[in-house]
């Protein structure tokens, strides 16, 4: 039986021709030759002022924490459906999480909830952009610039996604990326946090190089560095920044490949989902997803369960996703409790991800599919 791996990290490029280069460089840590070119990629591809490759997305997050002064009393805003990381990075700061429900068709922020939700002591809010589909951010950036309350994307999952046109991660003052071994561009571990407010790029430089403006100094701005503020280390080594601007020059490749791999599962899961009740991804009008992965809504806890060990059983590894956050041991000691976020409670109990990555073949994904149809409901 052939095993149908839900995620497979892969080469797509020249991978390790350049890491051998960043080996030869002598300049294996941060800030070499090929994290200038990641950051040339980003800036340039997307628009924004600044891009800054991170170890990690989480430490982007933790980044706008510094960046945006939070303080301990200040209230952040969440969707409930999301990654710890998204509320960790506040949470260390000293922030309140404010859980917003979902929608039911995108499951993003509720944008008709959000306003209800901001206070006075509201310093951010921090919509995600769940599988690559656009939070709706027309309402979310005017209910934000109305209050003056700084918008963070995290955009995890949504790079070279759109909406009206526009990039994810362009829309707040800051937004975070992904490059873990799970996402359609990935160096194993790391992120970036993209700066499109000018005002705040000095001292993301600064934060991000230990405090220290060691990036001034290099520029020849200093005649030598020193520590000037708060911060930690957050560079990735140049060998990562390698295998990443590797998997960069194959954009179109990877994101079309995984575009065909969603309409695959959209265009023969359709029929068989409608006469199942199950729930297919939704796509807003005006929204290019950037088709990082393929999810469904079974009608209940019960039958997702059964679907994916039906799958297991079959060598097929499916997964379900986040778990409500305010039903957590954190999300209750700050004083959430069960009903507070139905949409949430509810999806992700029904919610399963089917096997996307940049390796899965025709075959893989035909298997996957005749499985499916094959799954008895009673």
């Amino acid at each position: 039986m052939i095993k149908v791996d839900f995620n497979r990290p892969v080469t797509v490029g020249k991978e390790f021709e350049y890491m051998r280069q960043a080996i030869e460089n002598a300049h294996i840590s941060g800030d070499g030759p090929f994290t200038k070119k990641c950051h040339a990629f980003l800036e340039g591809g997307l628009g924004v002022n600044k891009a800054l490759l991170t170890t990690s997305c989480t430490h982007a997050l933790e980044m706008s924490a510094i960046l945006l002064d939070i303080q301990p009393g200040d209230e952040v805003i969440v969707p409930d459906f999301t990654f710890v990381s998204t509320v960790n990075a506040f949470v260390l700061r000293g922030a309140r999480p404010v859980f917003v429900d979902v929608r039911s068709d995108t499951l993003n922020l509720d944008e008709t909830r959000l306003e209800a939700a901001i206070t006075p002591r509201t310093k951010a809010i921090v919509p995600v952009h769940y599988a690559g589909v656009a939070c709706e951010m027309d309402t979310l950036m005017e209910i934000a610039s109305r209050h003056k309350v700084a918008v963070v994307e995290d955009n995890a999952h949504g790079l070279f996604g759109t909406y009206k046109r526009k990039y994810l991660g362009t829309f707040g003052s800051m937004a975070s990326q992904s490059f873990h071994e799970t996402k359609n561009f990935s160096c194993g571990e790391g992120g970036a946090l993209l700066i499109n407010d000018p005002l705040l790029a000095e001292r993301a430089e600064i934060i991000r190089e230990k405090g220290t403006n060691r990036s001034r100094f290099f520029r020849g701005q200093v005649d030598k560095y020193t520590w000037v503020d708060i911060g930690s280390s957050y560079l990735p080594s140049d060998i990562l920044a390698a295998f990443l601007f590797a998997q960069f020059e194959q954009r179109e490749k990877i994101q079309g490949h995984r575009k065909q791999v969603w309409e695959m599962y959209k265009a023969a899961l359709t029929g068989w989902a409608e006469k199942h009740g199950v729930q297919m991804p939704h796509i807003p009008d005006g929204c290019e997803q950037a088709y990082h992965m393929f999810y469904m809504l079974l009608p209940d806890l019960d039958l997702r369960q059964k679907l994916i060990m039906y799958l297991r059983e079959r060598g097929i590894y499916s997964v379900f996703h986040y778990l409500p956050l305010h039903l957590s041991d954190m999300g209750q000691g700050y004083g959430y409790k069960a009903g507070d976020c139905p949409v949430t409670e509810s999806i992700s109990d029904r919610l399963i991800r089917l096997p996307f990555h940049n390796a899965l073949t025709g075959n893989d994904q035909e298997q996957v599919i005749d499985t499916i149809l094959d799954f008895k409901f009673s």
